[in-house]
């Protein structure tokens, strides 16, 4: 139990009607959740209006109301608190009633189009190698250490969200690392939190189904970094032409990573192998078993960050040595005969070409490389055709096939990816739908030596298909069908 004047501390408050001097036994912006002498903030979600429901929470007990819009009837047992801004306001009051474990962490934020989920993961696995109890927000999975906790969002809700930094705080964390995304800034989920640090990978494109155009998507980003306390450090990619753009208005330290250009932490490849690369950083050469440009950026941002965070960098560069990738990231399995199976998460242009490339990096020039992509339904649609064409440059033989249709025709998804296909490439295209049969033609294709990359899904272990979620896993899939056709 909690007053509730300490809960709306830091609020932005327009008006109060009632008592503050009360009790309040937990939080909630779903009305269905309410129980006796609960607050609820209502809040105008994508396709909800919480407002519709301060009566059905009235019923359900509650004793106070957070609204943006003061409700014409009014219950004189209730206290209505009107604010601006109701996401914002329960960000913060999220904070309050957790007791703000956010300042009780050292807690650093990851944001970018790509790159997000390698990072915090080799930032959450290098601490804990270096002796420290750390927690993990991913889009794969939240841990406390080594206690897993399933993830629904890339950034769970405000509540949910401080419920696990506060049981961090319980379970002795020193350290929290998680993705930021753009959804999340802009919808105020992390709204009251402190944060330690923030990094910036990339921008390219992708959600602008949601942000409708590039420069809402970068605004999203940049409004992470604008609100980051001078206490804070900012770090951000030099070689993606936006970084710079995100540390404009911030009051954090700034500092920068890159290959290419002048930064405050360099890198440099020295060797690119498919089990591993040679890297120098900082002029110390440190072997990894990371593959891929793309990765290197991400090792350099790691070893930034725990270098900001005040740790010895010949320990930083003695545990990236040790580290595995993450599941779904560029994860491979080689077949008796030697065909290479890759998985990886790319699902925006840039992140399938940065694969694709990578694996052009690594082949000797002789061998097929087959790629088996979809895109996913109800998300932006704009993507389909130009990552069709990516695979088509980059590749001998494409397999357009269904991702996650969610609620749209797996059909006419192909339909858009097609047309991003010009005519001397359609030769070397096929469509099938079925994405398990996909995966037994790319094999059925290969030859001893070919390389064949499964895009899209990654760490998913499931396929979303009219809002039924059924069994699903890129990997165990590419294994078993191996092991089926003896190849």
């Amino acid at each position: 139990m909690k007053l509730l004047s300490d809960i709306l501390y830091k609020v932005k408050l327009e008006e109060i009607l009632g008592s503050t001097h009360m009790a309040i036994s937990s939080v909630t912006f779903d009305s269905r959740k309410v129980r006796k002498d609960s607050l609820f903030v209502a809040t105008s979600g994508t396709s909800v209006d919480g407002h519709s429901f301060i009566d059905k929470a009235i019923e359900g007990g509650a004793i106070a109301i957070v609204c943006e819009i003061m409700p014409e009837k009014k219950n004189e047992a209730v206290t209505y608190v009107k604010v601006a801004d109701s996401s914002n306001a329960l960000g913060i009051v999220a904070c309050n009633y957790y007791d703000n474990p956010s300042e009780k962490l050292k807690l650093v934020g990851i944001t970018g189009t790509n790159g997000k989920t390698t990072t915090v993961t080799l930032l959450f696995n290098l601490f804990k190698s270096l002796g420290y109890s750390v927690g993990l927000l991913s889009t794969v999975q939240n841990k406390i250490n080594n206690t897993v906790i399933p993830a629904t969002h890339t950034t769970p809700d405000p509540l949910s969200l401080n419920e696990l930094l506060n049981a961090m705080v319980e379970q002795g964390c020193e350290y929290a690392f998680m993705e930021v995304s753009s959804h999340a800034v802009v919808q105020n989920r992390i709204a009251g939190l402190n944060f330690t640090g923030a990094l910036f990978s990339n921008i390219t494109h992708d959600h602008l189904d949601y942000h409708k155009t590039f420069d809402e998507y970068i605004k999203a980003k940049k409004k992470f970094f604008d609100q980051l306390p001078n206490t804070a450090f900012a770090l951000v990619n030099r070689d993606d032409k936006n970084g710079m753009i995100m540390m404009q208005n911030t009051k954090a330290s700034k500092y920068t990573y890159g290959l290419k250009t002048v930064a405050d932490f360099k890198c440099k490849i020295i060797e690119n192998h498919l089990n591993g690369l040679l890297l120098s950083i900082d002029n110390q050469e440190v072997w990894v078993k990371l593959i891929g440009t793309f990765n290197a950026y991400n090792v350099l941002a790691v070893y930034a960050a725990a270098t900001l965070l005040k740790q010895d960098k010949v320990n930083i560069l003695t545990a990236l040595s040790n580290l595995n990738s993450v599941e779904g990231r560029f994860q491979y399995v080689k077949s008796p005969n030697g065909v290479i199976g890759i998985v990886d998460y790319a699902h925006t242009p840039d992140a399938l070409k940065n694969v694709l490339e990578t694996i052009k990096d690594i082949r000797t020039g002789n061998e097929q490389v087959i790629t088996l992509v979809g895109c996913g339904g109800d998300r932006d649609a704009t993507k389909r055709p130009v990552m069709a064409a990516i695979a088509c440059e980059y590749s001998t033989k494409v397999i357009l096939t269904s991702d996650n249709p969610r609620s749209e025709d797996p059909e006419e998804i192909l339909n858009q990816m097609q047309k991003g296909i010009n005519p001397v490439d359609a030769k070397k295209t096929l469509r099938i739908t079925d994405r398990k049969e996909a995966i037994k033609t790319a094999l059925s294709l290969s030859n001893a030596g070919d390389i064949i990359l499964v895009a899209g899904k990654g760490h998913e272990k499931y396929q979303e298909i009219k809002g039924v979620k059924h069994p699903f896993d890129d990997f165990e899939i590419l294994k078993e069908t191996i092991k089926t056709l003896g190849i």
